[in-house]
């Protein structure tokens, strides 16, 4: 079932407007929803990946839980995560890996 993104909307409707069409109906209503070029789960392991290589953490909590609902487990954050230390840096796996324990523990 996809559920129906309103967060651009909701935190810059007013203030970018186009962004927020951009974010809500193109990013997350068709390129996620696209289920046959990509499950959700392969996609939710790409973004993830591709948020800690630029180290853009803020917006990697909201993704690190939609991985988990996705089906990425524990043992899998935790190779994926490792595994791309080598080559982005150890401090982005750090701060990578304080926020995946936050999500993956929580109950």
């Amino acid at each position: 079932m996809t559920v129906k993104q309103t967060a651009g909307r909701e935190q810059l409707g007013d203030f970018a407007p186009q962004f927020a069409h951009f974010n809500d109906d193109v990013l997350f209503g068709e390129v996620w929803a696209d289920e046959e070029s990509l499950s959700a789960r392969d996609r939710s392991l790409l973004t993830v990946t591709s948020l800690i290589t630029k180290g853009a953490f803020a917006q990697l909590p909201y993704h690190l839980q939609t991985a988990k609902k996705n089906g990425i487990s524990k043992q899998e954050i935790s190779a994926v995560i490792t595994q791309l230390a080598f080559y982005v840096g150890w401090p982005n796996a750090w701060s990578a890996f304080n926020l995946a324990k936050q999500v993956w523990l929580e109950k």
